[in-house]
Parts: structure tokens; C-alpha cells; sequence
């Protein structure tokens, strides 16, 4: 049987209204709203005109209904920013991205979530400083966050979304965390975005964290807290504080030259008139729009290895793509970024199928 809401997450994965998808595939103004609302099955014809006009494969529209997630439930970094179409398409993304994560955990066995629940906690500090304690790294800098966060059983994938009003999102499903991030950004914003929807997921797991701005600050409060420890940075920071103090420590913390020098000032190390001036500076010196010299993008360990074993197995990305009846496209957003796998690495590693 045709899916309806096949058709639907199709349509907004692609960014289309009803009335633009109705004029690509030739068909009438009405149609589309009739077959999302399940009024009357497509014909073979029409069928073949929505595959063509999405670019999706056929087979993907007869699937069982697809797993959609509760927006309410869902953390959208700069959520203001985005317009409902850009929404829909990230949410499409992030359904997908589950449809894979299931297809994966069919196959593998990845690391059981360790997060604290610290909904009850209102104060970021305290919550970073917890978290901390809990995986025990202590006041370190973090050199991987996105490796430590897959050893925490964080679920997370790509964004390819090339907008900057997206940025990341969050969920939990089934009890996982799941993280989406946008790697069209800067290494630095990612790393950061990462954290900021790691505090979502600890301090907002039962609210609606899209409808208040004071839980984007406390998620804000919570990344800067978290890869920038209060006792390291004054341990570590001088007392004289220019802007190549800023640009040298955004090394050791692996943050953005904006978001040290914000640190900075919420700490107290810079006054507001330093701190103004000296983001009037870093915008000078191109910082504002990205980060000259600028870290290497850190990668999945978790989807290099099962990328690797699969491949070992002689499981293309083309094989995954056709079992999940997606576009391959779709597939390559969610992961291949993000795996840092441009091509089949030379030599296959054999091993287990437990991803630790």
C-alpha cells in the first residue's frame, strides 16, 4: 500500500511546499494535500511522477509508516532563526536518521547511554560541573568531544543542511540521546553546538525546550561551563588579558575566539568594555564570520568502525542505501561527513561487531 506519510516526509525533506511538488510532477494543485491526507490512493502513473520529481526510490513510499518525532520534544539550536520550511527538513533528517540508527542497531551493539537526568538543576555550572564528575574527566580540556560523547551512547549524526539557521538539534527516543549537527559550520561551532545540545539532553529531558529562551541560555551556559572549566581558566589564564591571550587559549579549549573571550567576561576576567572591545576586534580579523586557523574537524569514531566492518563484509554505502530504501544522498548527509570517509579505506579491519 501507498504511505501517505511517506509522501509527506519526502515533500518536506526536499523543502517543498504541496503547490511546488504538484507543479514539478505535472499533477493537479489539489493533489498532493488528497494523497498526504490518504483520500484516495495514487495510480502507477502519479506514483512514477512523485519518484521522479523527489528523487527518492519508489519503494520508499509502500514503507511502514515512518518514525516521527515529536517536535515538542525536540531542541533546535537558534530555533528563532528558522523558517517553518527549514524546520520540517531537519525533523525530516532526524526521522531518517532513526530509520538508520535502527537499521545499524539491528547489526551492532553501540554503547549503552550514561547521561544524569538533571532536570531539577538550574544552575548550568553546576550541572557542566556534574557531568564532569559523573564521567569522571575532572577540569580538563576535552580533545574529542564527539568521541566522548559516542563512549557516553550518544547517538549522533550529520546535518546537510546548508543554511546557517540551522544549526543542531536534539531528542530522546527509547530512552537514547540523540544529537544532529550542522558540519557546514566551523569545527569550533560544532564542537560547541554539541555540548549546548549535551545540556538540553541532561537539563531539559521532560520540558519543551524550544519555547523558552531561558533554556537556550542555560544550554549556552552549560557548553561554555562544560568545555570551559571555571578552575582551569583561571588556573591557566594570566592576569593581563589582550586579544592574542584569547587566541591562544581558544587552542587549549578547542572553542571559537568568540565564545573564549564570552567565557572570559561571564567569568569575570575581562570587563565588559575589555570584552566589547575586544570582540570589535576579533570581528576585524574575520572571526565573527568564521575561524582563521581553525581546528581539524573532529569525526565518528562509532561510524568509522561500523563503516569499516561493513565494508569488510562487502556492504557498500549503495547496499545500505537500497536495504533502507533511501536516497543515497539522504544517506551520505546523515553520516559520511560525519565518519570522515570520502572513499572505501585501503584496509579493511575485520573485527567485532560490538562498537565500544
Amino acid at each position: 500500500m501507498f504511505n501517505p506519510r511517506r509522501l509527506g516526509l519526502a515533500r518536506k525533506r526536499r523543502r517543498l511546499t504541496a503547490r511546488v511538488l504538484a507543479e514539478r510532477a505535472n499533477l493537479a494543485a489539489d493533489t498532493i494535500s488528497r494523497l498526504e491526507n490518504g483520500s484516495n490512493p495514487p495510480d502507477d502513473i502519479t506514483i512514477t511522477k512523485l519518484v521522479q520529481a523527489l528523487n527518492f526510490p519508489r519503494q520508499f513510499f509502500f514503507d511502514q509508516d515512518p518514525q516521527e518525532i515529536d517536535t515538542g520534544a525536540v531542541s533546535f539550536r537558534s530555533f528563532s532563526k528558522m523558517s517553518a520550511r527549514e524546520r520540517d527538513a531537519a525533523i525530516s533528517a532526524g526521522s531518517l536518521g532513526l530509520q538508520l540508527s535502527a537499521w545499524i542497531e539491528d547489526r551492532f551493539s553501540l554503547p549503552v547511554p550514561s547521561l544524569l537526568d538533571l532536570s531539577y538543576e538550574t544552575d548550568p555550572e553546576m550541572a557542566a560541573y556534574s557531568v564532569r564528575q559523573s564521567w569522571s574527566i575532572g577540569e580538563r580540556p576535552i580533545g574529542n568531544l564527539m568521541g566522548l560523547l559516542e563512549t557516553k551512547g550518544l547517538r549522533i549524526f550529520s546535518l546537510s543542511e546548508n543554511t546557517a539557521s540551522v544549526n543542531a538539534f536534539s531528542f530522546w527516543r527509547d530512552d537514547k540521546p540523540f544529537i544532529f549537527l550542522n558540519n557546514f559550520k566551523t569545527a569550533e561551532s560544532s564542537i560547541f553546538d554539541a555540548a549546548h545540545e549535551l545540556g538540553h539532553l541532561v537539563m531539559h529531558k521532560h520540558g519543551d525546550p524550544k519555547e523558552t529562551r531561558s533554556a537556550e541560555r542555560e544550554a549556552n551556559g552549560f557548553a561554555s561551563a562544560f568545555l570551559m572549566p571555571a578552575k582551569d581558566v583561571r588556573a591557566t589564564i594570566s592576569r593581563r588579558i589582550t586579544i592574542d591571550t584569547v587566541l591562544q587559549s581558544k587552542k587549549r579549549w578547542r572553542v571559537s575566539a568568540m565564545a573564549m573571550a564570552y567565557r572570559l567576561n561571564s567569568l569575570k576576567l575581562l570587563s565588559d568594555w575589555q570584552y566589547k572591545s575586544i570582540c570589535i576586534e576579533l570581528g576585524k580579523r574575520g572571526y565573527r564570520a568564521g575561524e582563521p586557523g581553525g581546528i581539524d574537524r573532529e569525526t565518528s569514531a562509532v561510524w568509522r568502525k561500523v563503516l569499516t566492518q561493513l565494508w569488510s563484509e562487502k556492504t557498500t554505502k549503495n547496499d545500505i542505501a537500497d536495504d533502507l530504501h533511501l536516497p543515497l544522498d539522504e544517506l551520505e548527509g546523515l553520516i559520511w561527513n560525519l565518519a570522515g570517509l570520502d572513499q572505501r579505506p585501503k584496509n579493511s579491519v575485520e573485527g567485532p561487531r560490538a562498537i565500544r
